[in-house]
């Protein structure tokens, strides 16, 4: 038995569920996730799809190729716009919750950041984090 989170939007029409293995979390400096998030990086935890649900509502997805050349498909809401997770096709078994859609961010510890080379100057992050110039090994 594992840890369970809930989450959801903003406005509350979408919410969601996981039960199991809380895995890593991290910042990602890509310009999809900047756009996305509205500032300076994004913030993720990886969790098993397995044991992820949506509980209340219909995200909307959208599909794109990443900085990595590879697709990525990002689910909101469809009525408040807030991001909630990321599946990417590439790793089905793997859903990506962004942190602050979590009810309990406290469950999220970063322990990494991604996209280094798309990092702006005027976010600071704390030193002593895993460091990657792209994406992370076996992303």
């Amino acid at each position: 038995m594992g840890t369970r989170i809930t989450g959801g939007c903003l406005c509350g029409a979408v919410r969601y569920e996981y039960e199991g293995e809380v895995g890593a979390a991290g910042y990602c400096h890509c310009e999809d996730c900047r756009r996305t998030s509205g500032s300076a990086f994004g913030v993720s935890v990886r969790v098993a799809a397995a044991g992820f649900r949506t509980t209340r509502g219909e995200p909307r997805a959208f599909t794109k190729a990443g900085d990595s050349g590879r697709l990525v498909t990002r689910c909101f809401c469809p009525d408040c716009g807030s991001p909630l997770f990321t599946l990417p096709p590439l790793h089905p078994e793997v859903v990506l919750i962004k942190a602050g859609s979590l009810d309990d961010p406290s469950v999220v510890a970063p322990n990494r950041q991604a996209w280094m080379r798309s990092k702006v100057a005027w976010a600071e992050i704390a030193e002593g984090l895993t460091s990657y110039d792209t994406n992370r090994p076996g992303s």
